[in-house]
């Protein structure tokens, strides 16, 4: 992969003026993105009129100005509100087609959407249902965006473990259709731990592991996601930087970390983007990625989150390079598709220089 130190080697340095439209047109991939959090005001009062489902927002405008959140469980509040409108197979196909429209429009060219599907389950639906109708938006995104996508779907970590297996065996029939597994939601007071049977399980089964550790909860969770939970990435990991031995773990041991900076902002995570650890954690040798976790909540796609962080930071060429490398070597894709999605990074940055 390849220290920030050899990536400044590789390419001539870019001027900062430049910098936006190269973060634009830079080839990547995003790892941390929730479709359901993809969903804009729009697309829930098309779908709530569709399917007659009524709303407590009067219109776009109102439901959008509720967009104002204190902390993690706040967002989960307005966010499950929003899922009630998804009731048949084609809402779920149409939503994920929306969002790899948007990621391909950001020059995204494989993206790995988390998912869950007790949420649905709770509303009335099938598992079957959510994940046929998101793995068909999948398997048309060759033909329709020219880029690939898979699925991982996530248990909610609010719930039980039982609860959990039991979402795992409702998605077993359709293994074919999912990459891996994580863990997301309510993270404070649901430390990893909780679901160690569930994670070996699935790790028994050859599920790709992930889970979110260190968003709000201190970094003692991330060391239980990669010690109890075996994962091999961590989603967001941000307080990892609070916790030097832990860094230099996650340096040594190239876990990847799929940081989402518009989020932690919007969270209230960090107080302004000047201050987030993302920097720091480049230069430390850490496999950090960004990516956009709920867009439609939090203020921006893909392009966005590179954009605003950048400039806050003050963050170079070097570490654009770095950041595009590590979202294709921090994928589940397969060897051969990964290199050729890596030199049209390198064609991008040589045009640029």
């Amino acid at each position: 992969m390849g220290t920030l130190k050899e990536t400044q080697l590789n390419h001539r340095p870019i001027p900062t003026e430049r910098l936006p439209d190269l973060l634009r047109r830079m080839p990547k991939a995003e790892l941390h993105i929730h479709i359901e959090g993809s969903l804009e005001p729009e697309m829930i009062f098309t779908m709530a009129q569709r399917n007659a489902v009524p709303l407590s927002y009067a219109s776009v405008d109102v439901l959008r100005q509720a967009y104002v959140f204190n902390n993690l469980q706040e967002f989960l509040d307005v966010y499950h509100a929003g899922t009630t409108v998804l009731k048949t197979e084609q809402d779920f196909y149409d939503m994920a087609s929306a969002y790899l429209a948007r990621a391909r429009a950001d020059n995204v060219l494989h993206a790995e959407i988390f998912f869950d599907t007790q949420t649905h389950t709770a509303h009335g639906s099938s598992a079957e249902m959510v994940i046929n109708g998101l793995h068909r938006a999948c398997a048309d995104a060759p033909a329709k965006y020219g880029m690939t996508a898979s699925l991982i779907l996530c248990f909610l970590r609010h719930l039980s473990e039982e609860e959990a297996f039991e979402c795992l065996e409702q998605a077993l029939p359709l293994r074919d259709k999912l990459v891996g597994i994580g863990l997301a939601s309510s993270e404070v007071g649901h430390p990893p731990e909780k679901f160690a049977k569930v994670f070996a399980r699935a790790r028994e089964l050859g599920f790709r592991l992930v889970a979110h550790a260190g968003e709000e909860a201190p970094p003692a969770y991330i060391w239980s996601a990669l010690d109890v939970l075996k994962v091999e990435r961590i989603d967001h990991g941000v307080q990892a930087i609070h916790d030097a031995a832990l860094m230099q773990r996650l340096t040594q041991s190239r876990v990847p970390l799929t940081v989402c900076p518009l989020s932690n902002l919007k969270l209230r995570v960090f107080p302004d983007l000047a201050q987030h650890s993302l920097g720091r954690m480049l230069d430390a040798g850490i496999v950090a990625t960004v990516n956009s976790d709920d867009p439609a909540y939090f203020g921006g796609y893909l392009n966005e989150n590179f954009i605003q962080t950048f400039a806050a930071l003050g963050l170079t060429s070097a570490h654009a390079y770095q950041l595009a490398l590590n979202s294709f070597n921090a994928s589940f894709l397969d060897a051969t598709q990964r290199a050729q999605y890596v030199r049209r990074v390198d064609e991008v940055f040589e045009t640029f220089e």
